[in-house]
């Protein structure tokens, strides 16, 4: 296993075919929905092709999505995807079961995330947006290092039919030559 996608606590890996429950719950709590773009609920069938069709290689796809797993039980999951190759800029996302929630997961899964894309793929930058409201991931994505960049008014239209503001939150890669 790369060290660069594992600590003490998690490993982040590709998904399999054994992960389609846990994607699909994760993909179908449409309570979650108003913080991407899903107009829909997705199928295990569907999920199962994702699967079988992603090469899991973000040059390729365009995305990179990543199991997060402790103790081999899939407890998350993390993606980094809008990847830019022009700008080398990608978004980042991370979803972690509410029964594992405050054990410290999320927080080592995007600083591990984070490493591999700076060290390994060479990203220059990586973003989230984040409803202003939602003080745990602006908690988490501060925590790692991200910070606030553009608050954006109106920008996620939320279940209840309001329109969310969001802080947008950046990390530029740390290690690149700033020649």
């Amino acid at each position: 296993m790369n060290s660069y996608l594992q600590d003490k606590d998690i490993i982040l890996r590709a998904p399999d075919l054994n992960d389609t429950d846990i994607m699909y719950k994760f993909e179908n709590q449409t309570e979650l929905w108003q913080f991407g773009s899903a107009t829909g609920p997705y199928s295990h069938f569907a999920l199962k092709q994702y699967i079988e069709q992603s090469q899991n290689d973000l040059f390729i796809d365009r995305q990179l999505r990543l199991m997060i797993e402790k103790n081999k039980e899939a407890v998350g999951i993390i993606d980094v995807y809008n990847f830019d190759p022009f700008h080398n800029r990608a978004e980042i996302g991370i979803v972690v079961d509410d029964s594992h929630r405050n054990e410290g997961i999320g927080k080592n899964a995007l600083h591990l995330l984070s490493e591999y894309c700076f060290h390994r793929l060479y990203i220059h930058q990586l973003y989230a947006y984040i409803d202003e409201k939602n003080e745990e991931s602006n908690s988490l994505f501060n925590a790692c290092g991200f910070n606030p960049c553009a608050k954006l008014i109106d920008w996620i239209r939320a279940d209840d039919g309001a329109y969310r503001t969001v802080q947008m939150v950046q990390k530029i890669n740390p290690y690149e030559n700033k020649t």
